[in-house]
């Protein structure tokens, strides 16, 4: 038998759905069939629609031609395999300017067919849901489907299930929701809100920045159908980060924030509190407890942010990662991340590749967040066409093969419709998926800003265009829904309510700012420097370190570990049990375990974490055969915490972001992020400036988060040596931060359980050792661990006040490079002190230490160069250090030098100016 006869005699819808299936997925067809499309494919080329008869090769080489009825059919396939994949470049998704022409177009002359053959019936019409149907219809189908006011991209998804999922859900309502009466009204009723807000603060507010949502009013709606339809889904919690366009008006029309705190805060009056320095509204974040319209109870918490546009992204995806663990673990689509983007920004800033990159990894996924693109074709004064290189503002969404949908924000429906979409994928698979609402920027970048200036003719055309809610109104009035006076009514309603807001802010004397997420800060205090300067009781039982450690320094017997592992776990369990000397990564683990047992979770992240990047921590040891994990601290006795320990991507920015949004959201988790080595925290220097040295004072936001930074000059050059006090400590203001340097396991323990058991939360930034995880002072006896506390400042215990004529100041890694010079010469008129807490300094301590000593000769010593390190803030924050004399390398641009012979040589010349004051140190400036 002709190994081609059924073609003639087959059904052809059957070769047309299976080829579809071909095109969409080549592996998934059988291997035969699989050769006969491409044979089909090449032959196809070959004739470049001219529409030649096409011949399929047999395997003895013979060729049988293709009957010209399934010719056709596999070109109609082509044809909606066209639309699939490039519908969106011809949508009628942009409402003030002119579509961008790209080819090859869709015409029917690209896949084989004319206009001769719009009249006949293909049974490829099946493959979309529309049955067998004239090649005219097939068209229209798809017109309505991939180009009116909805483009979809999709056809790069690699799983079948997801893309069947859409292609099913498109070819069912063509990419359309019929809404009821009472839903179209209600859109209407939300998109009035949207502009009568915006035409309320221009008349009330002339000339104020307020970033209008004006051109992209159809995000109100949208949020709200997302919304009451989640809460029916079994939504939770929402949490929601976005910059500052539209964000007054999503916190007034979604988030129920009353119109007269706005007004108070536009009105620019004080704050209620002294301590507290604010923001500027479109800032602030929100917390608020709703219900759906159907009676579902709903919490709500829109995340405060920065003018740094994306950085929001990674905080909301760590409150969100951290009410899941704390609440949902059972089912973490309860909780639901929105994030909403300008076009310029999330083309444009480096931290969405981050944030899109954690999605699915273990350590960072959230169960999928729906991303809104409020898409104004313009960043402050740069032309989309500036702004990036790829065709679509959302083409970050292909790396994680995540669906985009492109909304005309003129068309109301299409925008809930696309909102309802988004949705219903993400509670279906648990990913990611992208809107892009395509609208425009009435005003300027801001309501004071002139965009004539540099859009002249995009500009004109806006300022003839009618509003989303009058566009709507319209066609609601044309389909009888509504009378014509309706939109006057609402409107009227509306503002009427906006003025008695007014009326009342216009009551207040001061601004009163609620902070965000109160319900997970109840009882926690903020707190003055006086108060972070009381000791807190972290003694914890000696009796419970030894459950710990019987725990932590055994390994599971029937399992096979690397001998090199099973070595190091032995050495902890001698150090415990026999020696009673326990170093760094047991003072570390002890602190864990300590808090775990206490009910507290612990959660870690950062690059290499699991090991440790010197290979000190091992919290997480690998079965050698399987590499099945062990996390020892996961089987402690009894009730415990939940450890958590994450090795992250090469990221600094997104994860140090995610992980201060956990801590934001998980004042009980011992948060804690640790750099590779400290100066890798230059890459998330904006977290660190806009969040963690500054919420407090401007959101009123309390966070306990912990930053590890690897720091210590060993001779490896400039980049890994420092990891840039300075910058932390020039942050330092008043009570916002705590910044350690410390010495010895037993400080470390007590100082990350004060973390925890104080009464509050500041952020901590610890500058960790490198060299010293295993030196063989750097150790502390288990009484240190159960009976001792932290201390801000070391004296030296060897020396003799009356013998001590000079007295050193220094702090981390440095005192035992100064310790082994003072035991070499056995310098008994020396005495080393150590400041353990950088910020708030000590000063009561030090005073003390002055007064005890009474030294003629008083130093501060560093390793790092002058113009670096703790200097600056010594002299900035303690009086009497102008007194003092000053050992430090002389200042460079670089932290290190290159050369390993140089910094030793640079190193010990400070350690001999330390020893020796009348040492001639001008021959070192020159080197």
């Amino acid at each position: 038998m002709d190994k081609y006869s059924f073609l003639n005699a087959a059904h052809t819808a059957f070769f047309a759905d299976l080829y579809d299936q071909y095109i969409q997925s080549p592996d998934s067809v059988e291997p035969s069939w699989r050769s006969f499309f491409q044979g089909f494919d090449f032959g196809l080329e070959s004739a470049n629609g001219s529409g030649e008869t096409i011949f399929v090769e047999k395997d003895s080489g013979e060729t049988v031609a293709v009957p010209e009825s399934v010719q056709k059919e596999f070109q109609v396939v082509r044809l909606i395999d066209g639309y699939r994949t490039r519908g969106h470049l011809f949508t009628k998704t942009n409402p003030v300017r002119d579509r961008r022409k790209y080819t090859p177009t869709l015409s029917l002359e690209n896949f084989g067919l004319s206009h001769s053959d719009l009249n006949t019936v293909f049974n490829a019409g099946e493959i979309i849901g529309i049955g067998p149907n004239t090649l005219s219809n097939i068209i229209v189908h798809l017109e309505n489907i991939y180009c009116d006011s909805v483009g979809i991209e999709y056809m790069y998804i690699r799983n079948p299930k997801e893309r069947e999922w859409i292609q099913d859900r498109v070819n069912f309502n063509t990419n359309r929701t019929k809404f009821s009466v009472d839903q179209k009204k209600r859109i209407l009723k939300k998109l009035n809100e949207a502009v009568s807000f915006e035409t309320f603060l221009h008349t009330k507010y002339v000339g104020q920045k307020r970033f209008s949502l004006e051109g992209g009013e159809s995000l109100i709606p949208a949020l709200d159908a997302l919304v009451e339809k989640a809460a029916d889904y079994g939504v939770k919690e929402f949490v929601m980060g976005m910059a500052h366009r539209g964000r007054l008006n999503t916190l007034t029309n979604i988030f129920g924030k009353r119109a007269k705190d706005i007004f108070s805060e536009f009105d620019g009056k004080d704050y209620e509190e002294d301590i507290f320095d604010g923001d500027v509204k479109y800032h602030l974040g929100w917390t608020v407890k709703r219900k759906s319209t159907s009676g579902k109870a709903i919490n709500m918490n829109i995340a405060p942010n920065p003018s740094h546009l994306e950085t929001v992204g990674a905080v909301v995806e760590g409150i969100t990662r951290a009410k899941q663990d704390k609440h949902y673990s059972d089912n973490i689509s309860q909780v639901l991340p929105i994030v909403v983007h300008g076009d310029a920004a999330i083309a444009g800033q480096g931290l969405v590749y981050e944030i899109v990159q954690m999605a699915q990894l273990d350590g960072y996924k959230t169960g999928g967040t729906i991303h809104v693109v409020v898409n104004n074709q313009i960043g402050f004064t740069t032309n989309y066409l500036d702004a990036r290189s790829s065709t679509y503002c959302t083409d970050v969404a292909k790396i994680t093969l995540s669906p985009v949908m492109h909304v005309n924000a003129d068309d109301a429906e299409a925008v809930v419709h696309a909102m309802n979409f988004a949705l219903d994928f993400r509670m279906t698979f648990g990913r990611d998926v992208f809107i892009d609402l395509l609208g425009y920027r009435k005003y300027g970048h801001n309501e004071g800003d002139e965009p004539r200036f540099t859009q002249p003719k995009l500009y004109k055309a806006i300022a003839k265009h009618k509003n989303p809610r009058d566009i709507y109104a319209e066609k609601l009035i044309k389909e009888g829904v509504i009378e014509g006076d309706h939109v006057k009514q609402l409107e009227k309603e509306y503002k009427a309510s906006l003025e008695e807001e007014l009326e009342d802010s216009r009551k207040q004397e001061k601004t009163i700012i609620t902070p965000f997420m109160q319900d997970e800060w109840a009882g926690f205090d903020r707190v003055q420097e006086d108060r972070m300067m009381e000791v807190v009781d972290t003694s914890f039982s000696k009796e419970g370190l030894t459950e710990i450690a019987e725990v932590i320094t055994r390994l599971p017997e029937d399992k096979k570990f690397l001998r090199k592992i099973e070595r190091l776990i032995k050495q902890r369990h001698d150090m415990f049990f026999e020696k009673d000397q326990l170093d760094w990564a047991m003072g570390e683990l002890l602190a864990y375990g300590s808090l775990l047992k206490e009910g507290y979770d612990v959660r870690m992240s950062g690059q290499d974490v699991e090991r440790g990047t010197f290979s000190h921590r091992h919290a997480v040891v690998k079965v050698e055969d399987s590499e099945e994990e062990v996390l020892l601290l996961n089987h402690l006795k009894g009730d415990q915490g939940d450890f958590y320990i994450y090795n992250s991507l090469l990221s600094e920015y997104g994860v140090l972001g995610f992980d201060y949004g956990y801590a934001m959201a998980s004042p009980k988790t011992l948060a804690i992020w640790e750099a590779q080595f400290g100066d890798f925290s230059n890459g998330a220097q904006i977290m660190i400036d806009q969040y963690i040295s500054s919420a407090e004072d401007k959101w009123k936001m309390q966070n306990g988060l912990v930053m590890l930074l690897p720091h210590g000059y060993e001779g490896q050059g400039a980049e890994h040596s420092s990891a840039r006090m300075e910058r932390y400590l020039q942050l330092c203001a008043k009570d916002n931060m705590f910044v350690a340097d410390v010495t010895t396991p037993a400080n470390m323990f007590h100082l990350l359980r004060r973390q925890m058991k104080a009464g509050y939360r500041k952020p901590l930034v610890v500058f960790t050792p490198k060299s010293l995880l295993r030196h063989p002072k750097v150790v502390s006896s288990v009484d240190e661990f159960a009976n001792g506390a932290f201390q801000p400042l070391i004296d030296d215990a060897d020396a003799k006040a009356d013998k001590v004529t000079t007295l050193v100041f220094c702090t981390g890694k440095f005192y035992y490079d100064l310790l082994e010079r003072k035991e070499e010469q056995g310098r008994e008129d020396v005495a080393l002190v150590r400041i353990e807490q950088l910020f708030p300094l000590p000063t009561q301590e030090m005073d003390a230490v002055l007064d005890k000593y009474q030294a003629e000769d008083v130093v501060w010593a560093q390793e790092e160069p002058r113009n670096m390190g703790a200097l600056g803030h010594i002299l900035l924050d303690y009086d009497k250090a102008k007194s003092f004399r000053f050992a430090s390398r002389r200042p460079y641009g670089a932290p290190a030098a290159g050369s390993a012979t140089r910094s030793k040589r640079r190193h010990g010349e400070v350690i001999d100016f330390v020893f020796d004051k009348t040492k001639d140190n001008q021959k070192r400036k020159k080197k």
